[in-house]
């Protein structure tokens, strides 16, 4: 008697731990697909956090598995066609990896229009929200943000001038700093971060226009020995990044847990990754210093043949929004106000 009730308690508590466990089973399965390592700025302090944020608030209804370094397979600029098309559920991606695309994102992207990362991915944000939502209509937006503005590190080269950017080969982020690049004289060299180090390595490239957050983990510092930074408040570039679901999934979901997404998208957490990116920019600074590199500034009468000479890189873009029936001067306009407004610069008659 004794053992047929200890078998009987032990067969009620093991289907009453199975039922609890099918009760906390997750109602929701999400794909995170993006194409950095996982020691990555993006990985480590943006996308994991924010999965781990969004599982627990979702009380484990949602789970959460992230595919760094394009695990999933195809390379970076196949990632938005992906969470398009379902191959993921989200991407985290450089819309400008496909050149012409987004034409309107690429305002952020021109020369001198960004500032820190904290104001440019808010203003970012509020500029998506008033003009580009048809731009990622076949996708949910979750987030757009910047990195900190962008720098030049050489191999062997300094840039102390314009002048100094002839004739060099220089890794080119985006379509606008590809124009921006051949208009000073020098020629662009596109291709994703990843590919950067063994360009460099190689010599295929003398230098490449990156932020100091991605140069840490790329081991840049250690292939270079020069480093050009832009002063003034704005920088020569910027690059956008994109944080999207896919919009069917996003769609099927609970209200409820709809809200949970929507409770960790859009401006706030814009400011909040924004200020992760100024601060990440850091350790890349300090390790480039550390390897004995020489920095250069851009600055004063030498900035302004600078803003000078890359004009017309912001007179083509305004042109093609003309074209499209849109007003480009007041987009490029209200991207610089927007910018602006969060830095907490004081009100300035608009650049023309």
């Amino acid at each position: 008697m004794k053992m047929h009730t200890s078998t009987l308690w032990k067969s009620l508590l093991m289907t009453l731990s199975l039922s609890a466990a099918s009760a906390m089973a997750a109602e929701v399965e999400l794909k995170i697909h993006h194409f950095l390592p996982p020691p990555s700025t993006a990985h480590s302090q943006f996308i994991q956090p924010w999965a781990d944020k969004v599982m627990k608030e979702s009380n484990g209804r949602i789970d959460i598995k992230i595919y760094p370094a394009m695990q999933l397979g195809g390379k970076p600029p196949q990632l938005f066609d992906q969470v398009r098309d379902g191959v993921a559920d989200i991407v985290w991606t450089v819309p400008g990896y496909t050149r012409g695309r987004f034409p309107l994102t690429e305002v952020f992207e021109l020369p001198f229009v960004a500032g820190s990362a904290e104001a440019t991915s808010q203003a970012a944000w509020e500029f998506y929200e008033k003009y580009m939502r048809e731009e990622y209509q076949d996708v949910h937006p979750i987030l757009i943000h910047t990195h900190a503005p962008g720098q030049f590190h050489m191999r062997d080269k300094p840039i102390k001038t314009l002048a100094d950017l002839q004739n060099t080969k220089v890794r080119a982020p985006t379509r606008t700093i590809n124009e921006a690049l051949n208009v000073v004289g020098a020629t662009p060299v596109g291709m994703p971060v990843p590919a950067v180090p063994q360009a460099l390595s190689k010599g295929v490239v003398d230098g490449a226009m990156l932020p100091y957050e991605v140069t840490l983990p790329l081991k840049v510092h250690q292939l270079v020995k020069f480093h050009t930074e832009i002063g003034g408040g704005r920088g020569i570039y910027t690059a956008m990044f994109l944080f999207a679901m896919n919009k069917q999934k996003y769609d099927s979901l609970p209200d409820d847990l709809k809200q949970v997404i929507d409770n960790n998208s859009g401006l706030a957490l814009a400011q909040q990754i924004g200020a992760a990116w100024d601060q990440a920019d850091n350790p890349g600074r300090e390790a480039a210093r550390k390897n004995g590199n020489q920095f250069n500034t851009i600055e004063g009468e030498e900035l302004e043949r600078w803003k000078i000479a890359t004009r017309p890189v912001v007179d083509n873009w305004i042109k093609a929004m003309d074209e499209r029936g849109l007003n480009g001067q007041q987009m490029y306009d209200d991207a610089r106000a927007l910018v602006g407004k969060y830095s907490r610069e004081e009100p300035k008659q608009a650049q023309k």
